[in-house]
């Protein structure tokens, strides 16, 4: 019988390019190289053709991969939790997408503790969400923001601030040869480049970003600076960019695409041939093409909303442009009764993208290099890896499992 810890994960699929799955599998691979845990997880939030369980060839049977659609269920949890006989539960993402689980926390949490990678909300306190918070044994926080969140709506909550990691072994610099080779081989030679690395989503304000990049264009010139933008040009949840560019008439070069999804190596690349890399989300949990931007030496230009404020000033030095919201908007639906949105101001976004223009290339060069190394000394994966070790490690001991579960206390159900 192996003595080795059992964790059950909920999350994105580990081997996904989002940056929940990434964070998720940056964990678990730190945590099996100490030896002391197992790993059985849920690969969700996307549609899978397979089901079929998946292991990989480095950790074998240490760490099982089980496609779900969605994020499972509760049946599933349940089989799961009773076949495996797991020590702990932990999940990650937006609460409102665990309502199904926090359901039946009666029936988890008297055999095993529950653990939250809390990774998005924000300013003012959502008291709604207390009851998600106060069903689990730890809450572990990805920004200052949401522990603060945390610690404040439900304070009698174990709770820890971890933010997301970057691996700079991947993310590092390349070399000025390389840089201008790519550059030239690309007719982007004496550009700015500017690098824009997510989802084309709503709330990520990717059609905003054209028409801002437009008027910054119209104050430099056209032809002196150009946008790649590593997405979707079309997607369900977001706009049709191709659309956009051509209304704004912007169809020579100004915007460019980058469609094909790529491996950790050629994403590094790309931070590396751009002068600046830009997030202007109007709500972001973290942020983690900022941080790996970063540390391959490229500033970065982001909306102080969630983690991102806590990557771009360490409360002295920015390390790039950081853009304080002008506005709030609150939006909601029939699940989140309400949630507030940082909104950005059109000149502030375009005055910062001056600075950054004029900071010229050995400006910029000097604050790459210093990007890159406050990226690897606040965020450095080893630190990352040993917050979440002492986490799981502190949980099984204090908390337990099965026979020897502690510091839980059922419901009291009343009988008429």
């Amino acid at each position: 019988m192996s003595d080795k810890i059992k964790i059950f994960t909920i999350s994105d699929h580990p081997l996904s390019p989002s940056g929940v799955g990434t964070q998720t599998k940056y964990i678990i691979e730190g945590m099996l190289k100490t030896g002391k845990y197992r790993f059985t997880s849920f690969g969700g939030a996307i549609k899978h053709p397979d089901h079929t369980p998946q292991r990989t060839e480095e950790w074998g049977d240490d760490w099982t991969i089980w496609p779900v659609d969605g994020y499972g269920n509760q049946d599933m949890v349940r089989a799961m939790i009773h076949q495996q006989k797991i020590d702990i539960l932990w999940f990650m993402t937006d609460p409102r997408f665990y309502t199904w689980l926090w359901s039946i926390e009666n029936e988890i949490r008297p055999h095993v503790p529950m653990v939250y990678y809390h990774v998005w909300d924000n300013y003012p306190y959502p008291n709604f969400n207390r009851k998600y918070y106060a069903s689990n044994d730890h809450v572990a926080c990805i920004s200052k923001l949401t522990y603060d969140i945390v610690q404040t709506v439900a304070p009698e909550v174990d709770s820890t601030y971890i933010p997301h990691a970057v691996n700079g072994d991947i993310f590092k610099p390349f070399s000025a040869e390389e840089v201008e080779a790519w550059r030239v081989s690309k007719n982007l030679d004496g550009k700015f480049v500017c690098f824009w690395n997510s989802r084309n989503a709503r709330r990520k304000q990717s059609g905003t970003l054209i028409w801002w990049f437009k008027e910054f264009l119209d104050k430099v010139g056209h032809d002196k600076a150009c946008l790649i933008m590593h997405t979707d040009v079309k997607d369900q949840h977001g706009q049709d960019l191709q659309a956009i560019i051509e209304e704004l008439g912007l169809t020579n070069g100004e915007v460019l695409f980058s469609r094909e999804k790529v491996d950790a190596p050629d994403l590094a690349a790309m931070y590396n041939m751009a002068d600046l890399t830009i997030c202007i989300s109007d709500a972001e949990g973290f942020g983690l093409s900022t941080l790996e931007s970063m540390s391959c030496g490229t500033p970065i230009l982001v909306n102080m909303t969630g983690g991102l404020q806590d990557q771009v000033t360490d409360g002295e030095k920015f390390y790039g442009v950081g853009l304080r919201p002008s506005s709030k908007a609150v939006i909601g639906s029939q699940e989140v009764p309400y949630i507030y949105e940082d909104r950005l101001d059109k000149d502030d976004f375009i005055n910062g993208m001056m600075e950054m223009y004029e900071l010229g290339p050995d400006g910029r060069e000097a604050l790459g290099k210093e990007c890159r190394e406050w990226s690897l000394d606040r965020f450095g994966f080893d630190k990352f890896i040993q917050a979440w070790d002492d986490l799981f490690t502190s949980v099984h001991e204090k908390k337990g499992s099965w026979e020897s579960r502690k510091g839980y206390t059922p419901y009291d159900v009343k009988v008429f």
